[in-house]
Parts: C-alpha cells; sequence; structure tokens
C-alpha cells in the first residue's frame, strides 16, 4: 500500500505530513480518479479511513468499482458507507446499482428494486435535495407491468402512497410534485381526486412554507466540507453556526407533524451534521443528550460509543458517557469506562485518578477508595492533586479528620516544594482551627522554598496572622516578609520601610477597606512610584498615571487595574488617519473657514496640538466641514481634567450657551466652495452636508410635476460637481454610479461609504 502511495509524489508527501491536509486530500483523489481500479483502491482506502464520512470520496471509489462491474466488492463499500453517508448522489448511485444487478431478475428482481427503493427512502427521504428520488421512485412504480385489473389497481395504490408522502415532504421539487400528483389523480378518477385533493392542498401548503423556511437555513452549510478536526477558522465556525441553526429549527418541528415523524428528521440532521462536524465533540454530546431526553437511553449510549470511536482521545466524552451509565445504575459498564481512561497506568493522568477514586467512593464505599488511593500514589504520574482530593474527600464525605491530616502529611513529604500543596494544607489546617501547625508548617515551608516561589505562601501567611495573631505576630510576619522578599521582582528595597499602606492592609476585612476608594488609588500609586523611583520611567506612563501596587507587597490593590508591565503605545505620536495618504505626502494646507477661528482658538485638542502644523491644519478642515451650530456648541463645552466629567457641570453650561439655531431647510452651514490643495485633505472623509443636503422626511414627497423633478436632478447634479474631481479611480466610479443610480432609478442612492458623498434623487 505504501509503494503504491509513493507513486503519488509531494502529495502523499504533504498527507503523511498532516492527515487532515485538504488540499493533499483533494490532489490524491483527483489523481486516483485516472488510475486503475487495482491502483486506485489503496488510494481511496487510505483516504477513508482518515475521512469516513466523506461521501464523495465513497460515490468515486464505488463508481471505480461499478466501471469494471466487480458487483461484490461494490456491496461491500456500500455496506460501510451507507449508513453513516446519508447523501442524496450516494444513495442514487446505490439505488442505480441495485437497478442494475436485479434488470434481468424479472418480477424477483423488481421486488427487489423496490425494497431498495423503500430502504433508501426511510434514510434519506426527509432529505430537501431528495425530490429526485421521490420522482424516479415513482416512475419505477408506473413501469411495473399490470397482467390484470387486480394488479393495476394495487399499482395505483402504491403511487399514490409514495406521492402523498413525497408532497407533504419540503423538498426542493415539492411543487413540480404536487402538480404531478394533481394529473394523477384527475386521470384516475376526477371525482375521487377532487376530495383526496382538498384533503392533502393543507398538508402541502404547509410543507412548502416550512421548505421555504429550511431552505435559508440550508443554504449556508457548505456540502462539500470534509470533517476536519477544528482549527477555529471564521469558515469552520460559520459552518457550526450553520447547522445549530438548521438543527434548532428542526427541533422546534415546525411542521406540527407527529413527536415520531418529528424525531426521524431532527436524527437524520443530527446525522448529516455529524458527517461534516466529525471531530466536534459538542455535537455528539448534544446529539446524546437529545436522545436521553427524548427517552431514549440506549440510542443515546450508542451515540457516546460512535462518539468515541470518532474521538478515542477525548475525556470529556468518556466522562459525559460514564455519567450517563451510571445515573441509569449502570454501574459495571461505568466502571469500564472509567478503567479506559486509566489505561496501563504508565500514562494516567492525575485526574483519572482522581475521578475513578471518587467513582469507588460512590458506588463501592470508603475502603474501595482508600485501596485504590494507596495504589495511585505509587503511580510516577501521581501529583499533589491525588492527595488534595483524596485529603477532602476523607475530611469532608468521611468525617475523617485524622485521616485527612495524614494525608497530607504523607504528602508533604514529597510535595514540599509544590506552594499551592502547602495553600491547600494550610487551608484544612485553617478548617480545624489548629493554628499551631499552621504556623509550624509555614515556618517549614518558608524554611524550604527558594524567595521567587514562596510569594503566594507569604501573603497567606501575613494573612493568617491578621486574621488570627496578635499585634506584636502581625508586624514581626510583616518585616520577616519584606526581608526575604526585598531581593525579589515583588518588593523593592524601599519596601522594607514601614508605610501606610501596611496599616491600609492589617485594617481591612474583605471588600471593606479603611480609606475611599479614591485615597486607595492614590496610595497604590505612591506605591508604584516608591517601588520604581529610582527606574527610568517613560513619560506618558507617569502621565496618565499607569501601574499599582502589587497585592503581593501589602495586600493594598488600585482601582486601575493595569500592570506596569505592560508596554502602551505613545499617544502624542497619533494622527489623523487618512485611507488616502501616502507615506511621505506633503503637508495639509491650512485651511480656515469664516465664522470659524474664533471656535478653533476655542477648541483645544490636547493629543492634535501636539502633532504639529500637518495634523492642525487637518483639524482646521474637519472645523471647516462642521455646521457652525455645532461649532459653536463644542466650543462653549468645558474643559475636563479626567475621565469622568460632571454631568450637571456640562448641562449647566450647555443650557446656558447661545447657540445659533439653523435655518428653517437646511441641515447644515450654507455652501462654501472648498479650497484647490495638492493632497486630499481629512474633510473629504467626513459626510459633508454643505453640498449634500441629507433629505428630510418631508422631501420624500411624490413630484407633481416632471418639471420639478427635472430641476431638482439639475441641481444636484450641479452641487455634486462643484467637488473637486477626486484622483483615484475608485471614487470617480462610485460617484458616477451614484448618478447614475439617482437619474435612472429617482430614488435616494447613497455613494461612496469613503468619501461619504450622497446624492439624492427623491422623485
Amino acid at each position: 500500500m505504501e509503494a503504491e502511495f509513493r507513486r503519488v509524489g509531494d502529495q502523499d508527501r504533504k498527507l503523511v505530513d498532516d492527515k487532515y491536509n485538504v488540499e493533499a486530500t483533494e490532489s490524491l483523489a483527483n489523481e486516483a480518479l485516472h488510475l486503475p481500479i487495482s491502483e486506485a483502491a489503496p488510494i481511496y482506502e487510505q483516504l477513508l479511513t482518515v475521512f469516513p464520512t466523506a461521501a464523495k470520496y465513497w460515490k468515486q471509489y464505488v463508481e471505480a468499482q461499478m466501471v469494471v462491474n466487480n458487483d461484490e466488492a461494490t456491496k461491500q463499500i456500500f455496506s460501510r458507507c451507507l449508513l453513516n453517508c446519508l447523501q442524496i448522489p450516494l444513495w442514487r448511485c446505490y439505488i442505480r446499482f441495485i437497478r442494475k444487478v436485479n434488470d434481468k431478475k424479472g418480477v424477483e428482481g423488481q421486488e427487489e428494486t423496490r425494497k431498495a427503493f423503500d430502504f433508501m427512502l426511510s434514510y434519506v427521504g426527509a432529505d430537501i435535495a431528495s425530490g429526485p428520488v421521490w420522482m424516479e421512485y415513482i416512475t419505477f412504480l408506473k413501469s411495473l407491468p399490470a397482467l390484470s385489473t387486480q394488479e393495476e389497481s394495487q399499482r395505483m395504490i402504491a403511487v399514490r402512497k409514495v406521492y402523498q408522502k413525497a408532497i407533504v415532504t419540503p423538498t426542493h421539487h415539492i411543487e413540480q410534485l404536487w402538480k404531478e400528483y394533481e394529473n394523477f389523480e384527475n386521470s384516475v378518477s376526477r371525482q375521487l381526486a377532487k376530495g383526496l385533493l382538498s384533503e392533502y392542498q393543507p398538508k402541502f401548503n404547509s410543507a412548502r412554507a416550512v421548505y421555504r423556511e429550511r431552505k435559508k437555513y440550508v443554504d449556508g452549510i457548505d456540502w462539500n466540507m470534509l470533517a476536519v478536526p477544528p482549527t477555529g477558522s471564521y469558515k469552520e465556525e460559520l459552518q457550526w453556526m450553520a447547522w445549530k441553526k438548521l438543527l434548532a429549527f428542526e427541533k422546534g418541528n415546525p411542521q406540527r407533524i407527529d413527536n415520531g415523524s418529528s424525531n426521524k428528521r431532527i436524527i437524520f440532521t443530527y446525522e448529516q451534521c455529524l458527517m461534516y462536524l466529525y471531530h466536534y465533540p459538542d455535537l455528539w454530546y448534544d446529539y446524546a443528550m437529545w436522545h436521553a431526553k427524548s427517552g431514549s437511553i440506549d440510542a443515546a449510549i450508542k451515540v457516546f460509543q460512535r462518539s468515541l470511536k470518532a474521538l478515542p482521545d477525548s475525556e470529556m466524552l468518556r466522562y459525559a458517557y460514564g455519567e450517563l451509565e451510571e445515573s441509569r445504575g449502570a454501574i459495571q459498564p461505568t466502571k469500564k469506562i472509567y478503567e479506559s481512561l486509566l489505561g496501563d497506568g504508565v500514562n494516567t493522568t492525575a485526574l483519572a485518578h482522581i475521578q475513578f477514586i471518587r467513582f469507588l467512593r460512590r458506588t463501592e464505599g470508603v475502603e474501595a477508595a482508600r485501596k485504590y488511593f494507596l495504589d495511585a500514589r505509587k503511580s510516577p504520574n501521581c501529583t499533589y492533586h491525588v492527595y488534595v482530593a483524596y485529603a477532602m474527600m476523607a475530611f469532608c464525605l468521611d468525617k475523617d479528620p485524622k485521616m485527612a491530616h495524614n494525608v497530607f502529611e504523607a504528602g508533604l513529604k514529597r510535595f514540599m516544594h509544590e506552594p499551592v500543596y502547602i495553600l491547600e494544607y494550610a487551608d484544612f489546617l485553617t478548617r480545624l482551627n489548629d493554628d499551631r501547625n499552621i504556623r509550624a508548617l509555614f515556618e517549614r515551608a518558608l524554611s524550604s522554598l527558594p524567595s521567587e516561589e514562596s510569594v503566594e505562601v507569604w501573603k497567606r501567611f501575613t494573612s493568617f496572622e491578621q486574621t488570627y495573631g496578635d499585634l506584636a505576630s502581625m508586624l514581626k510576619v510583616e518585616r520577616r516578609k519584606k526581608e526575604a522578599l526585598s531581593g525579589t521582582g515583588e518588593e523593592g528595597p524601599s519596601s522594607l520601610e514601614s508605610s501606610l499602606q501596611d496599616v491600609a492592609s492589617r485594617y481591612s476585612f474583605m471588600d471593606l477597606w479603611p480609606c475611599s476608594s479614591k485615597e486607595l488609588d492614590h496610595l497604590a500609586r505612591q506605591e508604584w512610584l516608591a517601588k520604581n523611583i529610582n527606574k527610568k520611567v517613560e513619560k506618558s506612563t507617569m502621565l496618565n498615571g499607569l501601574g499599582f501596587v502589587d497585592e503581593g507587597s501589602t495586600g493594598l490593590t488600585s482601582n486601575l487595574a493595569v500592570s506596569s508591565k505592560v508596554v502602551y503605545p505613545d499617544t502624542n505620536q497619533m494622527v489623523i488617519y487618512d485611507p488616502r495618504q501616502k507615506p511621505g505626502a506633503g503637508n495639509f494646507q491650512t485651511t480656515t473657514a469664516a465664522g470659524v477661528p474664533t471656535a478653533s482658538k476655542s477648541l483645544s485638542n490636547p493629543v492634535i496640538a501636539a502633532v504639529g502644523g500637518q495634523t492642525m491644519s487637518a483639524f482646521d478642515e474637519i472645523l471647516e466641514a462642521t455646521p457652525p451650530a455645532l461649532v459653536a456648541f463644542l466650543s462653549n463645552l468645558p474643559v475636563v481634567e479626567g475621565p469622568i466629567p460632571d454631568v450637571d457641570v456640562v448641562l449647566s453650561i450647555c443650557l446656558q450657551s447661545d447657540v445659533p439655531a439653523p435655518q428653517p431647510g437646511k441641515s447644515g452651514a450654507a455652501p462654501m466652495p472648498l479650497p484647490s490643495i495638492p493632497a486630499p485633505s481629512t474633510s473629504d472623509l467626513s459626510v459633508s452636508s454643505k453640498s449634500h443636503p441629507i433629505p428630510s422626511a418631508s422631501s420624500f414627497k411624490p413630484a407633481r410635476g416632471k418639471r420639478k423633478q427635472f430641476d431638482r436632478q439639475e441641481e444636484e447634479e450641479a452641487s455634486v460637481q462643484s467637488h473637486p474631481l477626486p484622483r483615484d479611480a475608485f471614487r470617480i466610479r462610485q460617484i458616477q454610479k451614484a448618478r447614475g443610480t439617482a437619474s435612472q432609478t429617482g430614488s435616494a442612492s447613497y455613494g461612496s461609504a469613503i468619501s461619504g458623498d450622497l446624492s439624492g434623487s427623491t422623485g
């Protein structure tokens, strides 16, 4: 097999490197089309081992066998793929093979073909693309010979039943099937047809309405997608959402059919979904739990078993499967699931040990759990988590603090270097109110842990003394902590001195502090400055007040919640973004509209002002395009220091301001010619209302005459042409398109999203 694959070349090597490489897979499949079946078969087997639900490859494989009339191999392939690949093209290939095999067998062959049609429609008859299959079946039934009146009657009854099933199935061909059914009934008996058609007309209407809704969801699905493990790509997420929407639609039973038929349709949708999202554990879980909630526990178990074959490394699905088995009292099957998680014991995870101990405690009792723990602790993969889990189980569930204490002590010999284990042990002793052993534990741990790993232990020791110790012990531990951590990044040399932050930390409780939040921020800022007093600090960081005192030093946290280690951009270098501006372009020309200079002086922007002449001119251009009323309003706004202004003060100033009212019938300032400048200004990016007034509600009234409409159109074209033509072809095309649309349709048409031009023909 490997020798056959090597002949394909580079694509084979790509597939070996990444078996889910879609590009290499498609190339191999195309290559196999041109090979003899003896050489192509190993390639197909390789591809279908990786993509067992790829219906297009199964179809390609089986057609290659059918070409050489290899009927036995064809049957074997169909038996492997049909029930897992509910796709119409593959099933139509199956029925074509059945008809070819039974074509010359007479009545017996016709009966086999009829059974094959029934079998196919029972699985894929609900597919939205199954219309041609229903038509083919009806044509086949009509072609059957009838040697007597009784046989003719039976044939008509069979055809009628298939028609009646087809016209209530939402498919692409539902309307064509209804027309054919009407003709069929009328050809048999017009009197009988009237009653039957009136009975099925509402059912057909319901199915047709559901088809139109379903089609909206189906159109978003990629039916050629290969089932690959999720990579988080946008395309994969879109497909996941499309399938989830379709499933939710089907679960709502939009056609209001009986529960059995509705459940069958939901199952069909899940099966199709898993053809493409085969490696998504959440969909396997949803499918199984839907069965369980519907009362089909056995079906849910079968889904879980299939999911573990598809995703053998998924621990989540194994735990979910075990949970379902245990919930129905199947203890031995559940135990086998947990044992499969344990494996051979060499690569067993600590979590598998813990969950199995808990399972044994629930189902077989305390002694079984203790026995397994004694065995698990000998495992090379046994971590401190196993000790903590078993000790807390003994303490909380078995009410045996002595056993829990012994377990923690046994683990301390192995995990003294683990700060987390020390803290868990300290929590346990705190619950026992054993302050003597807690202090002894902290002393033992801090004597062996390196300074850089002892930060959290020191924090807990300090917190413990603040809660349970006297003032002398509290101060002593804080001093020792500062001395021990003075050489690390957690504490600086200045932190050896006592500070007000220490007092705030000592006399706080939970979220209660002996100071206001503003004072807390101030203290945090001062502590951060004290730590970095001898370091070179960026000016932007100092101005923005970033950084805070670490919780490790005093337990004092700032509301700023920003780490001093984060690198922030220098806002002093910011400029107004212009997508058309090229690097090295000339400076903008400074232009100031009449009536704006006063406002531009009163309006200040520290960021823009710090940039230079180029940005100032761009800012002037923005002011030029701003209506006078808005400029006056902005100029009266107060200068606010800090992120949160006083709303009442701002409102009072705005209410007392003398803002000029706009002229009636105009939404902005009077049209003003724009100066010709070498480079496009930023004002071109804004939607100017000077030469392009936004149509109001009253302007959309129907025109009384063609003359008025023509005059208004000329005025709008003149206003558009008053702008200097842009230099880039994209904007020119957009403006031409906007003019063309306005002149042809006579409706409001919006111009380029870049230029913000607006041309409105309101005729």
